[in-house]
């Protein structure tokens, strides 16, 4: 693409005025970088992108609020984790960590258990356990 055929469309990049590094050829055929607000297809898909996380955070905080998982996995959806991250930020399995989804059994984990959690989502220990059911 042209420098010049940069797109700069209005996008969430430009809420926050920031702009993102591209690659364009110059008047000399020349590749370069050059600094683009956004792009229409690449701003729609951000922010269905955006909106999915959003719908599967309050899924989650509804689940938890309704007795039906822990607030580990609200925890999890809000840092934006999925499974295999969380249980390697955490060093448990994969297994472990599905199985601490459930309110029962989060109930009977121990404190070590549960600093390792809390360390993964940078929150305290009675944030993990008590956040939610507020």
């Amino acid at each position: 693409m042209e420098k010049e055929n940069v797109p700069q469309d209005i996008s969430n990049l430009t809420k926050n005025n920031v702009k993102e590094l591209l690659y364009a050829t110059d008047e000399n055929g020349e590749y370069t970088t050059t600094l683009s607000t956004g792009w229409e297809p690449k701003a729609i898909a951000l922010s269905n992108s955006i909106d999915e996380i959003n719908e599967r955070i309050a899924d989650a905080k509804s689940q938890v609020e309704n007795g039906e998982a822990s607030p580990i996995l609200y925890f999890m959806e809000l840092n934006k984790m999925d499974v295999t991250i969380l249980s390697s930020y955490v060093g448990l399995w994969k297994w472990r960590v599905k199985r601490h989804f459930k309110p029962n059994v989060f109930a009977k984990l121990n404190d070590n258990t549960l600093k390792k959690y809390a360390a993964a989502f940078e929150i305290s220990i009675e944030e993990l356990k008590n956040s939610i059911t507020k």
